[in-house]
């Protein structure tokens, strides 16, 4: 049988889920949302519509809302769901409870959360092959569908435990935008010593894909490198020195994530007790 599915919201996120399903040769049978669906219909060709969020949910056995996590709960509540539909929400953050309504007018209820970026959801479609989508179901009918959803999209599904999607979302934000923040603390560094962000970042950006090409093929701490990855306590006196002398956070923030490396050190079995303790001694 046919699983005809309906898109609403037509952000970044449920264009790229739109046309990577049909792509895969699902039934994307209606779009809907804020963004005008017409074009995207139009690529998704067929039998396709553009329409209303509650003409695309009449016409589904499987409804994705891909809207603003705060627009799940309001929404959810003004659809119109019958029994046996499956009402899937694409957050990472907010809990399956947030579909209760559809949950009471019978539908089955479930997350499908693609672990990826979607700035640019063109080359999105080409990321998502060998990404991770959280999954999460009340129905072990409909989580074994998301799981083909996401077999037929090349993704790997990863099971979401109710009641832990906000700390699952939240640390994968440390492997996301919280990469940004790490690069513009060496883009200010680097601009209190006079070299400019454009420089930076040409020469930044390869050593942090090298890193992640490291961490995929060696691990997390067969992967690290540098100064504390040595024990060489002295270069790490150095940095500090500096670091504290232009104020601010700098040193701070320096110290923070060497003491996460100690971590990674010791797990890596490079470095002896003394010389552990020597930079810990260092660190404070």
């Amino acid at each position: 049988m046919t699983l005809n599915i309906a898109v609403i919201g037509t952000g970044r996120l449920g264009r790229t889920l739109a046309l990577a399903l049909s792509g895969a040769g699902e039934s994307i049978c209606a779009v809907a949302g804020r963004t005008p669906p017409e074009a995207l219909a139009d690529r998704l060709g067929g039998a396709c519509l553009a329409t209303s969020a509650e003409a695309a949910v009449e016409c589904a056995d499987l409804v994705l809302l891909t809207v603003p996590d705060d627009a799940i709960a309001p929404l959810a509540a003004a659809l119109p769901w019958r029994a046996g539909q499956a009402a899937v929400h694409c957050s990472g953050a907010t809990e399956l409870a947030a579909l209760a309504p559809a949950k009471a007018a019978g539908a089955r209820v479930g997350g499908f959360h693609p672990l990826q970026i979607f700035a640019d959801p063109e080359h999105a479609l080409a990321l998502l092959p060998g990404s991770v989508v959280g999954i999460e179901a009340e129905d072990e009918a409909l989580a074994a569908e998301l799981r083909r959803l996401a077999a037929v999209l090349g993704m790997k599904p990863l099971a979401i435990a109710p009641g832990t999607r906000a700390a699952y979302h939240g640390s994968a934000s440390f492997a996301a935008s919280f990469l940004l923040s790490m690069l513009d603390e060496a883009v200010q560094v680097w601009a209190a010593i006079g070299i400019a962000q454009d420089l930076t970042l040409d020469a930044l950006l390869p050593l942090a894909r090298g890193t992640l090409d490291a961490a995929a093929a060696r691990g997390l701490p067969g992967a690290l490198a540098g100064p504390i990855s040595r024990g060489d306590a002295g270069v790490v006196a150095a940095h500090l020195k500096a670091l504290d002398a232009l104020g601010g956070s700098h040193g701070a923030f320096y110290r923070e994530f060497s003491r996460r490396q100690l971590k990674l050190a010791r797990e890596s079995g490079r470095l002896d007790e003394a010389a552990l303790q020597r930079l810990a001694r260092l660190l404070g």
